[in-house]
């Protein structure tokens, strides 16, 4: 509708006011020499009858001296030569006055009776072809309707059907799975027997005594931090988003951590590809120095080298997220419930960032910091003792390690590999000083040591 209606009425719409004006402007033209005409001749016609009056003073003149017997001859033949050039003239300016009378007859005639009709008659046809246009354009709108009723038609079908098909259940379902917490319920409160200082015994006493100070618990504390966590019914937590989402109940930080691992990935595989093409066709430039320089590839290829190792790092570091989340989760589906006051401790633990944690070495995580900090590679390869080297590398690049977990390495530096390259790009290595991170395998010449349980010794 709009390229066959819309669009083609607004260019004719545009063309008949040009052809419009133009006639117009004919028009005028035609009216304009007109009266140039009719001025022309009314300038003949006043001089023509300025002369004749010239010439009929001349006359009366004329006859006066010649009446006169004082007149002298030459009086008289002045007289009469005046009356003959007059006379002359007033001839002339009559043929001229003819002349131009003629002409602007002429004109006139023509004007109104040839030009003026041409013209109307241009108008004429000019608005003739706009009303047949305009049917055109009349029929093509309600052709374009006609078409687009069925559609219509079947979307308002559509519309029903899928009202009718609602269903309440599943959409509630639906939402509750969307937004659940994953948060388990408290504990039974247990049963503070305060009695016992009584009736007891001195032998018993002291065992008790024992006991109760080894499990006593602050029920306020442990129910305060149980608090908040239902959203719906209380305020929701403030703060700014953190990077690993530990500011969400479990089960919706385990999707947004998915989803976000999914996303790098997707990335990942279009830095690969886009890796892919440019060694290939660095590869036809070598062979065929003629269609490009190799070299001014090197540039984006580095570019593409550090995306792809900052995607990988990304995606390894929330991995370890999700693993640590789906840890807790699968924790808390096998836990059992119970009364004992050492467990609804446990259950009660809560990050500072507000995420539920089971493990009290776990309580305080933070965010992953580098330099000897406590980062999510330590929680995932903690250890009493640190690895053995399994080998060592040599940096054939260097890398600044900016990110989390990564360990900066100049070229040419010696490292001791202490993990392998498991397939996501990455190795875990160690310098002399102890400090340890990951590397990118590309970036080093790895040569492992067969049978090695121990530090390796440096050429």
């Amino acid at each position: 509708m709009a390229h066959r209606v819309y669009g083609e009425l607004m260019r004719y719409a545009h063309d008949l006011k040009t052809e419009r004006k133009m006639h117009l402007q004919e028009g005028r033209k035609a009216q304009q020499y007109l009266d140039m005409c009719w001025k022309q001749m009314d300038n003949s016609k006043r001089k023509f009858e300025r002369e004749c009056r010239e010439a009929e003073k001349a006359q009366q003149s004329y006859e006066r001296l010649d009446n006169d017997t004082n007149a002298t001859k030459a009086d008289v033949e002045k007289a009469k030569q005046q009356l003959n050039l007059r006379t002359h003239m007033a001839d002339e300016n009559k043929n001229e006055y003819a002349a131009q009378l003629q002409n602007f007859n002429g004109e006139q005639h023509k004007h109104f009776y040839v030009v003026i009709p041409q013209i109307y008659k241009q108008l004429q046809e000019m608005d003739e072809r706009r009303t047949v246009k305009l049917s055109e354009c009349y029929r093509g709108f309600a052709d374009s309707e006609r078409k687009v009723i069925p559609i219509i038609s079947k979307c308002l079908e559509g519309m029903i059907l899928a009202a009718k098909s609602v269903d309440e259940r599943r959409d509630s379902q639906m939402v509750v799975d969307s937004f659940k917490s994953g948060f388990e319920p408290p504990g039974d409160f247990p049963f503070e027997d305060y009695s016992q200082h009584i009736y007891r015994t001195i032998s018993d006493g002291t065992i008790s005594a024992s006991k109760q100070e080894s499990g006593k618990v602050d029920v306020k504390t442990t129910v305060g931090k149980a608090k908040g966590k239902l959203w719906l019914f209380g305020k929701k937590p403030k703060g700014t988003a953190l990077e690993d989402f530990s500011h969400l109940p479990p089960e919706q930080r385990r999707k947004k951590l998915q989803q976000r691992i999914d996303e790098l990935n997707r990335e990942l595989q279009k830095e690969s590809d886009q890796k892919e093409a440019l060694n290939k066709m660095k590869d036809v430039y070598e062979k065929n120095p003629q269609m490009g320089d190799p070299g001014s590839l090197q540039p984006k290829l580095a570019e593409t080298m550090n995306n792809i190792d900052r995607l990988r790092m990304e995606i390894h570091k929330n991995e370890a997220w999700l693993s640590e989340v789906e840890g807790k989760t699968g924790g808390r589906g096998d836990r059992r419930h119970s009364s004992d006051i050492n467990h609804l401790v446990t259950q009660g633990r809560e990050s500072p960032e507000g995420s539920y944690t089971d493990d009290a070495n776990q309580e305080v995580r933070g965010p992953p910091q580098q330099h000897g900090h406590h980062n999510e590679f330590d929680d995932e390869f903690e250890d009493d003792d640190p690895l053995p080297a399994i080998g060592h590398c040599k940096a054939i690049y260097p890398f600044d390690g900016h990110n989390e977990g990564t360990l900066a390495m100049k070229e040419g530096e010696v490292l001791y590999i202490i993990e392998e390259d498991k397939g996501d790009g990455w190795t875990r290595a160690r310098r002399q000083n102890g400090e340890e991170g990951y590397v990118p395998t590309s970036y080093i010449d790895v040569t492992l040591e067969k049978n090695s349980k121990g530090a390796v010794t440096y050429i």
